[in-house]
């Protein structure tokens, strides 16, 4: 199997110098002119994948015909890479079936070329025994020589060190032969683990969940949990002992976490419980990090791996556990590339692995509470916050009653609210998940909207910058003095709120508040989000102004006051999930406020307090709320009750999209339990210069969309410059 988008493994040679090789070894073998890493990889007439989450099979395509043996390449090399375990490559096979993904491309995720390379040896110097009348003894050098008296290798930097002398002198001796370069023995990459090392305390509820998991984790065998609990329930404590129980049975860990970047307080909560931190597994790691890890959990010597969405594709060679916290995120699902949601991935490699996995959330996503309704699921509830904390207050502000003033955006009610606790010495949040300063910019005289060259989408203004941007491609550009379309000078108005203006506008109103912004703008990365969450834990910050990086599960003692700047924002348009999505976007950030011994309250400002999910967040019953929105798709076979799977053409040109997508259309299957909706333009309907276009595949639930995709893309030829793109079980409808 090559890392290509190809149909599927190529067939070589295997010369008598490489003696026999077996499925998972990673070698080099030639394909065309140049010589490409591949796996080789299992007999095309394996038995099929596991069923999905859902419980539907997916048919395996038939395997392509063998080539004659004297067309066989051989192969060049075996290479020093771990193998693949077979647990792995099943796990890359059904992937790729499920989503309709070339399966090289899937098994290049798991294989990690540079990830897999291996690590040159870290050298360092050791006394040569040679006492050379030429090399001229100083202070420097006896030195030197006596930092290495105990015969242990060190390298330049740290004898340098040790010895009080420049990099310079140890050059200088290894020159004059007295000393000797050698390799340094690797030290245990990552610490082990102690599951016996105190931990918190847990409550009564917490110890009965702990122990259910614990058990799940001891019988090694497949089960799903859903581990559901009020936000700040102490839901991590519990899952991290059934980590501990993995780590007692000699297997691995793996804990998905949405967002890796923002995860400094869990990991702080890992090395409380375990007194080491775990291996971390993401996309910002440098290379030679990364090529550790990877080695590290190939060979068992990483017991527990926390990450991204990606580390579902590590090569674990025992996997005794897999939790997915926070499993109702959206950050879940891969949206370039290969399409695939890690959620529901994440539970197929756990029954390829027999092993439990552990649905983490305090707003569990509608398709996990239906698995739980359907009994494929077992559910644990948390139903009260740790320590004695109770859930904040929840109330809405009708900006129709109490309108903000003229160019403001805070009610008065919520700016009292704000100064009230501020004066009191506590801590208020304000939320608005709109990066910038205003995301329209539009000119008074001609009432022409700035947008971006290579996407249907307005260009958002950054002011702190100077710049306008745009939020889908990149394209950034300075703002004009003049209106592009009019020329009219001065005439163009920054138009709603951002994070930006929210603050220019809470910094006029409360000069003396420390204030923090936390942004994807503003946090770049890992360490800047470390120090913001310890400035804001530290009582450094009065007033934090943040988008959706705040919702994230912090734990501030001192945070009391959470105010929703525009609570309507995520209700807007035809997205299937949008009500669920601010429903559980608005209880996570409410969730931030009143987490100890002071009560928390939370304002919406909403132009709509009567709609259901208002009511929802103010009455706090979420599972009301669901059961609601349960109703209202199950009749028409909308996930979770039917399957949904979408096309996406896209093209250079508007008629190559347009041609490509009437042919699909022309050509959309039908029958009992089965729509096809579309071809129409794609909401972004040109995304970075591309035109798009979308149809929608929908079945009953007992109906697998695979084979249906397979057919139907067989009957059609795209337009030169078009491209088809399939998402099954699709999350955004951009």
């Amino acid at each position: 199997m090559l890392p290509f988008p190809l149909p599927g493994p190529f067939d070589y040679a295997v010369p008598d110098s490489l003696g026999t090789l077996a499925p998972g070894d990673v070698v080099l073998v030639p394909l065309g002119r140049r010589e490409e890493v591949g796996v080789v990889w299992d007999p095309q007439d394996a038995p099929p994948p596991a069923p999905d989450p859902g419980g539907a099979a997916d048919p395996v395509p038939a395997p392509p015909r063998p080539v004659a043996d004297t067309r066989l390449k051989p192969v060049s090399a075996l290479l020093d890479v771990p193998r693949m375990p077979h647990g792995l490559r099943r796990f890359v096979d059904w992937v790729a079936g499920y989503t309709l993904t070339p399966p090289g491309l899937v098994m290049a995720m798991a294989l990690r070329i540079n990830a897999a390379a291996p690590l040159p040896p870290a050298l360092g110097w050791v006394r040569s025994g040679s006492n050379s009348s030429a090399a001229r003894e100083t202070p420097a050098r006896k030195r030197v020589l006596a930092a290495l008296a105990d015969g242990m290798p060190r390298g330049t930097a740290e004898l340098a060190r040790l010895a009080e002398v420049g990099s310079g002198v140890v050059r200088g001796m290894a020159e004059a032969g007295l000393l000797r370069e050698v390799p340094i023995p690797a030290a245990a990459p990552f610490g082990i683990p102690d599951p016996d090392h105190p931990g918190a305390e847990l409550a009564p509820d917490q110890a009965v969940a702990a122990d259910a998991l614990a058990s799940r984790v001891q019988a090694r065998r497949f089960s799903v949990t859903l581990l559901d609990g009020v936000t700040g329930s102490g839901k991590t404590e519990t899952y991290l002992e059934a980590v501990a129980a993995c780590l007692r049975e000699g297997r691995q860990a793996l804990v998905l976490l949405p967002e890796i970047a923002l995860s400094a307080q869990w990991m702080q909560r890992f090395v409380r419980r375990f007194g080491v931190e775990p291996a971390v597994w993401h996309s910002d790691l440098g290379s030679k990090t990364r090529r550790r890890t990877w080695r590290a959990v190939a060979g068992g010597e990483a017991p527990v791996v926390v990450g991204a969405r990606s580390a579902l594709f590590l090569p674990f060679p025992d996997l005794g556990l897999v939790i997915v916290d926070e499993e109702h995120e959206t950050a879940f699902k891969q949206e370039d590339g290969v399409l695939y949601h890690a959620r529901d991935m994440a539970v197929v490699r756990a029954r390829m692995s027999n092993a439990p996995a552990v649905l983490a959330s305090a707003t569990p996503s509608l398709e996990t509470l239906t698995n739980v309704e359907n009994g494929r699921y077992r559910h644990l509830v948390l139903p009260g916050r740790h320590g004695g904390a109770r859930m904040p207050a929840v109330a809405a502000i009708d900006m129709r009653e109490a309108p903000p003033e003229r160019g403001r955006f805070l009610s008065p009610v919520l700016i009292d609210a704000v100064r009230d606790t501020i004066g009191r010495g506590e801590q208020a949040m304000l939320f608005l998940n709109r990066r910038g300063y205003a995301p329209l910019t539009l000119c008074r005289a001609c009432g022409h909207r700035i947008q971006c060259p290579n996407c249907t989408a307005w260009l958002v203004e950054h002011r702190a910058r100077r710049q306008l941007a745009c939020h889908h491609c990149g394209h950034t550009e300075a703002v004009p003095p003049n209106c592009p379309s009019c020329n009219a000078e001065g005439s163009l108005v920054p138009i709603g709120p951002g994070v930006e203006r929210i603050t220019e506008e809470a910094t006029a109103l409360f000069p003396e508040a420390r204030l923090l912004v936390m942004a994807s703008d503003t946090l770049p990365g890992p360490t800047a989000t470390a120090e913001a969450v310890r400035r804001i834990s530290e009582r450094e910050v009065d007033l934090v102004i943040g988008t959706q990086i705040v919702a994230k599960g912090w734990h501030f003692p001192g945070l009391t006051l959470v105010g929703v700047v525009d609570a309507d924002l995520g209700l807007a348009g035809g997205d299937l999930r949008a009500a669920e999505r601010t429903v559980q976007l608005l209880h996570q950030v409410a969730g931030r406020a009143g987490r100890a011994e002071m009560p928390g309250r939370v304002l919406l400002q909403t132009y709509t307090p009567e709609h259901p999910v208002m009511r929802a967040l103010v009455d706090g019953d979420f599972a009301a709320f669901m059961q609601r929105e349960a109703a209202q798709r199950r009749p028409g076979h909308w996930p979770p009750f039917g399957r949904l799977a979408a096309l996406i053409v896209s093209a250079d040109s508007a008629d190559a999209a347009d041609s490509t997508a009437l042919a699909l259309g022309r050509a959309a299957p039908s029958g009992e339990g089965i729509q096809v909706l579309g071809p129409a333009p794609a909401p972004l309907a040109i995304l970075r210069g591309r035109h798009r276009r979308r149809l929608l595949l929908r079945t009953r639930r007992d109906i697998a969309v695979q084979p249906i995709l397979r057919a139907w893309l067989d009957t059609v030829s795209p337009a030169r410059t078009a491209r088809i793109d399939v998402d099954v079980d699709p999350v955004s409808f951009l």
